[in-house]
């Protein structure tokens, strides 16, 4: 047992296997490539389906009012439509009042569904968010809902099946032996190879073109670790870099994409799990001067990088002018058939069809110039599943947030002919989301990055942060990371916020204990804690009193949504977060939704408060782990100690924190 007070590390090696389905426990490696293949496709089926029942379960038995508490649906909507969006139709969805909608969770880039009133039974439109406000939400549709200004609209979140056929798309093509799909890293990645290490360091075998041009030298900013993680990259055909909590993960990622796109060696494949990352990963290629390309619904991407889209590329094709002929062309066509008959019509008809496969031509021939001329394609890893690279093969690969995909999701872009993978990630990161409880318990939560670790396969770290104080870089750096973490920044680089007593004002951390209960919510899924909502506000409301903060320098988080509703509402009723009111720009969401972020200071709120020391998932150490190290100059923790202790990995944090004298008692009895 560890000392009072000394941090025990943590090795995601040591942990238990998470059981299959059927009892037995995910292996690390897979010997057959049936299992796998059987073992992943049952896993991807059930997350579809429990999904898909949630939502009509949702839809057939909980109230209106439960639907709308719980922020996935939204009723009585009147409806407009307010010009295009990269040749997609805007639908303006408002209260019918005009006034404020009620608090929901449609966010930007979330797939919605559009009905009238029972969409289990009626034929319902999908679209995309394409931005929200306090009193309206604006979707992108491909197809526009018929008499959109007429009566009352629906809104609903749905399931992806889209997501679901393309990885079991990836599924087959990387499991079968037939045609030039799939990877031929395959039993590598299973596992199936004597040597982990020796067989991932071997060259990865590129044919093709090879402009070989002067190679450039990586640039002095870097640090070592980061010049390491590159050059090691360059020559392997599998590469694993981790990277810590602020250690510029994304910056390596870009630069060593950078190093490959000089090398000339075919279109690189850039990809990430989430819209977020992928932006990331855009933004930071532009910066360097790559020519990048994104893939994906413009809808879907950060407004700022629009412009590198394929649709916005394409608006400025030279054959575009060509294009828009042809078009008119076939519309006049078309509006001439209803007055012809006969032969006449038949000639019309064959006409009309001859045209549109000259606009389809042309279309496939201006994507394909636009595709060749890019040096990286950037896209989400389910996008990379679009037909629009069905047929192209990518011999380099490179996911970012590798440790956030699911297996099968990884899949996705390795199959598209991978002969030189890189995995940037960090496994003692949360794992990916996953909703179906069936296929968690199966290991479906499990990424790639994580299995690989497990199978032995070694991985280069990244060792500077430059994100936090280094007070608040000691614990993790000794509990997750094997005390190897560094510090890029001072701590007079990172003074601590005024306004708040911190109990030392040499190390801006406060644990403030609350003596709270925790509560259900109405669906019966989260928990709230209203004491510790309240103890938020006053923290958030000092903070900003202190001057030196504005609102969107704070980041409150906490691990249940219904916390994150309960302090929505809170801060709402004290004056509200729109423009204008006193909390504009304060963020407020699940530790897992926080992922990637950094404020300059973070308020975290534990929730759990009972009597049978119950902790329930903050039992996951990678939750806490990722909690602690968003914040640059100041974290301020609440919750209940006694409750906290039951869980290992919270009693050593809180141990810590008792030895260096962190608990802010003051705070607890009035502030």
């Amino acid at each position: 047992m560890a000392r009072k007070g000394s941090v025990k590390r943590m090795n995601s090696a040591s942990e238990p296997e998470l059981p299959l389905a059927k009892g037995e426990p995910m292996p690390d490696r897979w010997r057959r490539s049936q299992d796998h293949f059987t073992v992943m496709t049952d896993l991807i089926k059930q997350e579809l389906d429990d999904e898909t029942q949630l939502v009509e379960e949702r839809w057939k038995t909980w109230s209106k009012q439960r639907l709308l508490l719980s922020g996935v649906s939204l009723f009585d909507l009147r409806a407009r439509t307010q010009g295009r969006f990269f040749g997609e139709d805007i639908v303006v969805f408002e209260a019918q009042d005009g006034g404020r909608l009620p608090e929901h969770r449609f966010s930007h880039g979330d797939i919605v569904l559009i009905s009238r009133s029972r969409p289990w039974g009626e034929k319902v439109v999908e679209g995309v968010v394409l931005d929200r406000g306090p009193t309206r939400l604006r979707v992108v549709v491909s197809e526009r809902p018929r008499d959109v200004r007429k009566g009352g609209w629906r809104l609903d979140r749905g399931a992806n099946r889209v997501a679901h056929d393309r990885m079991h798309q990836a599924l087959i093509a990387f499991h079968s032996t037939e045609g030039d799909g799939g990877t031929v890293l395959r039993e590598l990645l299973l596992g199936n190879v004597l040597d982990m290490d020796q067989s991932a360091a071997l060259q990865p075998d590129i044919r093709g073109k090879r402009r070989l041009r002067e190679p450039t030298p990586v640039p002095d900013y870097l640090n070592s670790s980061q010049k390491e993680a590159i050059s090691s990259a360059l020559n392997r055909r599998l590469t694993l870099i981790q990277g810590p909590p602020g250690t510029g993960k994304t910056t390596t990622a870009t630069h060593l994409l950078q190093h490959l796109a000089l090398q000339d060696r075919g279109p690189l494949l850039a990809t990430a799990e989430s819209n977020v990352a992928v932006d990331n990963l855009l933004e930071g290629l532009l910066d360097l001067g790559v020519k990048a390309l994104r893939i994906g619904r413009p809808v879907k991407v950060r407004e700022n990088l629009r412009s590198a889209t394929l649709d916005a590329v394409l608006e400025h094709h030279p054959m575009q002018e060509e294009l828009a002929f042809l078009r008119d062309e076939q519309r006049e066509l078309r509006k001439a058939l209803p007055s012809l008959k006969g032969k006449e019509k038949g000639l019309m008809h064959r006409d009309i069809k001859i045209n549109q496969k000259e606009i389809r031509r042309m279309e496939d021939v201006m994507t394909a110039s636009v595709l060749d001329d890019a040096e990286v394609i950037c896209a989400t890893t389910i996008g990379c599943g679009h037909r629009l690279l069905e047929s192209r093969k990518f011999p380099i690969v490179l996911m970012d947030e590798a440790t956030q995909a699911t297996e099968p999701s990884a899949l996705v872009p390795i199959v598209k002919g991978c002969r030189q993978l890189i995995l940037v990630g960090d496994h003692q990161q949360l794992p990916p989301t996953v909703l179906s409880r069936r296929a968690e318990k199966g290991g479906l939560n499990r990424s790639l990055f994580d299995r690989l670790i497990a199978c032995g396969l070694g991985s280069v770290m990244l060792t500077t942060q430059y994100r936090m104080h280094p007070v608040l870089r000691e614990f993790p750096s000794a509990r997750f990371y094997d005390n190897r973490l560094e510090d890029g920044c001072s701590a007079a680089e990172r003074p601590p916020a005024a306004g708040f007593l911190w109990p030392d004002w040499d190390r801006p951390m406060a644990f403030v204990p609350v003596e709270g209960v925790e509560e259900s919510d109405e669906e019966g899924k989260s928990r709230f804690n209203r004491d510790e909502a309240g103890m938020v506000l006053d923290v958030v409301n000092h903070l900003l009193a202190g001057g030196d903060l504005v609102p969107q320098d704070i980041g409150v988080i906490s691990p249940y949504n219904g916390q994150v509703r309960e302090l929505t509402r809170l801060f709402e009723s004290a004056g509200g977060r729109e423009k204008g009111q006193p909390y504009f720009g304060l963020e407020i969401k699940s530790v897992d939704g926080y992922q990637g972020r950094e404020k300059e200071v973070i308020v975290f709120s534990t929730v759990r408060a009972n009597e049978r020391g119950e902790v329930g998932f903050l039992a996951d150490y990678r939750r806490l782990n990722v909690a602690i190290t968003r914040a640059k100059r100041g974290l301020v923790l609440l919750g209940h100690p006694k409750t906290l202790r039951h869980d290992g990995t919270w009693r050593s944090y809180l141990d810590w924190v008792e030895e260096n004298q962190l608990f802010a008692w003051h705070v607890s009895h009035g502030m």
